[in-house]
């Protein structure tokens, strides 16, 4: 059955995962790691990470954001239950006999996920929009989607792979990937646009409020927007490509088929 984002997903439920994280006091100073969630904005805490970001493009050039720390959400999960901190995927799209456009995504020779479609009447390119969930991994650290399609869920830790990693949390991805698109579709899919309108800013804090990565600024998000629809246009007007995806330099490099 075709779901709203494309997909079908199972249902799952949420509850709030907590981690110890450093933050800034008012005045700046740097306080005592804390072993529970992070304080709302505005109450005098404020996370202590500003992610960098660079989107590496085919003719070699690079937009850096800026640069800071990296917050590696599973760092202290097996490697098997990590999102991969580099690792390249290629995407290709094919047409079926009834005329669809199929994407699929494949990594180290194995494809992830199923293949799939734009799962609309017009082709506007959205079957490519696993880029997305890569830039997630890329610049936020976090992805349920990708860890499903990985198979690299938190098994080892039973709440965290219901709250974090289960149906729930992967519909919220799927939805803000969906909300984003409707929103670039009516700015030239962010070609040129070097900001994100807080009102759908805002919107993406509060859907993943109660999720890990809400340790994250509206600023980090917008840059992880940014770097998925670098990589996505460049996917759409190549009919596919490769896509390298590395967490340490948080990027993003997309290259064409025998490069």
């Amino acid at each position: 059955m075709q779901t709203l984002f494309g997909r079908d997903r199972l249902p799952g439920s949420v509850g709030l995962h907590t981690r110890q994280e450093r933050v800034l006091q008012p005045d700046g100073a740097s306080g005592e790691a804390r072993d529970d969630k992070r304080q709302e904005p505005g109450r005098g805490y404020e996370s202590e990470l500003i992610i960098g970001v660079g989107v590496a493009c085919r003719s070699g050039m690079s937009v850096d954001l800026s640069s800071s720390d990296q917050i590696l959400l599973d760092e202290d999960y097996p490697p098997h239950e990590q999102l991969p901190r580099r690792a390249e995927f290629t995407f290709t799209l094919t047409d079926t006999p009834d005329g669809r456009k199929v994407s699929r995504m494949v990594c180290d020779g194995v494809q992830v996920g199923d293949a799939i479609t734009d799962a609309s009447r017009i082709e506007d390119g959205y079957c490519f929009h696993d880029a997305f969930h890569l830039a997630h991994a890329a610049v936020l650290g976090w992805s349920p989607v990708l860890r499903a399609l990985m198979k690299r869920k938190r098994r080892s830790d039973p709440k965290v792979d219901e709250a974090e990693d289960g149906g729930r949390a992967i519909v919220v991805e799927e939805g803000i990937s969906a909300l984003v698109f409707a929103y670039a579709s009516e700015h030239h899919y962010l070609d040129g646009k070097t900001h994100i309108d807080t009102p759908l800013l805002d919107t993406i804090r509060l859907l993943v409020a109660q999720l890990e990565v809400s340790v994250h600024r509206t600023a980090d998000w917008e840059k992880a927007i940014l770097t998925g629809y670098a990589a996505w246009r460049q996917l759409h007007q190549q009919r596919g490509g490769i896509v390298d995806l590395d967490m340490t330099t948080q990027t993003l490099s997309v290259r064409p088929f025998g490069t």
